[in-house]
């Protein structure tokens, strides 16, 4: 543990994380080939990052109502020392990147649906 955080490595980390962002913002990234992250992100000083148990909640509190969302898989391993584990959400550890992200770095990407209540939808695989 340091005053940032935990850099974490080993079996208890998860493999993959999650980003959502507007596909407009992915989609320049993709076409510049870096991501410096969203406006929230900017503001925070670090790329947000969901688990997959914290993704729903993620859309349910920071997404709701938005349409035209991605989400976006990262493997941990691939972003390097810069990502951090720090408390937030009731004590839960997420995962934080201090760098810009190279979008050529991506897993996978999916468009996200809306539920109801116009919450977006985190696939179920993922969950």
């Amino acid at each position: 543990m340091t005053e940032r955080g935990i850099n974490m490595n080993g079996p208890v980390v998860p493999t993959m994380i999650y980003k959502i962002m507007r596909a407009n913002e992915w989609q320049a990234a993709v076409g510049c080939g870096i991501f410096a992250g969203s406006v929230v992100d900017m503001n925070d000083g670090f790329i947000h990052f969901s688990t997959a148990a914290q993704a729903q909640e993620t859309a349910r509190r920071h997404f709701a109502g938005q349409s035209d969302l991605v989400l976006v898989a990262f493997d941990v391993a691939q972003l390097g020392p810069q990502l951090w584990w720090e408390p937030s959400r009731g004590g839960d550890l997420f995962p934080h990147l201090y760098a810009a992200l190279n979008p050529a770095d991506a897993l996978w990407q999916q468009t996200l649906a809306l539920d109801a209540d116009r919450v977006p939808i985190i696939p179920p695989e993922v969950v």
